[in-house]
């Protein structure tokens, strides 16, 4: 069987929450890692890159919206593509992992992309559910409107479970926290990367088994974190959506150290942030 190409998969924070603590981010005020210690919570967009296509997974948030959501954007994900000689128009395909605020801010911003998203995603953000506050909370109507407008536009293909975009970047359905997350899998040097986005928030979420509160199904949300395991070549090929350590465990871009170069090895060890607040205890 022919190996797939490998491409370069970079990665930018674009954003950050200040403030957060570590309970936050675990369903179950039980679990060794809920404490009410400050936590680190930032954001991310991605950049595959191969010899003869650029594709970009999610969007990010506007300035305007994080501010208002009290999230901070550090840096503007479209115009952060100048720091890697690429303009949005190089873009040939965008994939959205889902329609949260977060990962859907810039639906725009590509002129030239043709846009992936799994078809029960954007039915769910359309559907009779978002007449409640609670269920179109982490959603923007500006953002599901672009969608629309895409879809109307006829560049916007909505995917019904696993698809190849070009070899060796494909997206796979791992439902749980929406009824249509997909994450990304990128054959790169180091073999199979999974950017699984909110399928995992934190390593810690999918290394322990202890799911992020906001989710649509909790044991699609346990279960993708097998689906994730599987298309991923270790532990370090998981790309959670919002760990602090990405940026730091990864290689910079030369050019660019914003961005991290998530297609070599890593250059600092997974720190379990249980180990470390029972270290916290034992020192104090």
């Amino acid at each position: 069987m022919n190996r797939p190409p490998t491409h370069e998969l970079l990665a930018l924070r674009f954003g950050t929450q200040t403030g957060r603590l570590a309970r936050e981010n675990f369903l179950f005020a039980d679990d060794p890692c809920a404490t009410d210690t400050p936590a680190g919570f930032d954001f991310y967009i991605w950049v595959i890159r191969g010899q003869d296509q650029v594709i970009v997974v999610d969007t990010g948030f506007t300035a305007h919206t994080g501010a208002r959501r009290g999230r901070e954007q550090l840096h503007h994900p479209v115009e952060a593509l100048a720091g890697l000689g690429m303009d949005p128009t190089d873009v040939s395909h965008l994939l959205i992992t889902h329609m949260h605020w977060d990962h859907a801010g810039h639906l725009a911003g590509f002129p030239s992309a043709r846009v992936h998203l799994q078809e029960p995603e954007l039915a769910f953000c359309t559907s009779r559910a978002m007449r409640r506050p609670a269920p179109r909370r982490p959603f923007e109507a500006e953002d599901v409107n672009a969608a629309i407008r895409l879809l109307f536009d006829e560049r916007l293909t909505l995917h019904r479970g696993t698809a190849t975009i070009v070899p060796g970047v494909e997206v796979h359905p791992a439902p749980g926290h929406t009824p249509g997350l997909q994450v990304v899998r990128v054959h790169t040097k180091r073999g199979w990367v999974v950017l699984a986005s909110d399928s995992s928030h934190l390593w810690a979420n999918i290394r322990r088994r202890a799911p992020f509160p906001i989710l649509d199904h909790l044991a699609s949300m346990v279960e993708a974190y097998e689906t994730v395991e599987d298309l991923a070549d270790g532990a370090d090929h998981i790309i959670p959506g919002h760990d602090p350590q990405v940026a730091a465990r990864f290689p910079q871009v030369e050019d660019d150290p914003r961005w991290v170069r998530l297609h070599e090895e890593p250059i600092a060890p997974y720190t379990d942030p249980a180990a470390l607040e029972l270290r916290e205890r034992v020192i104090s």
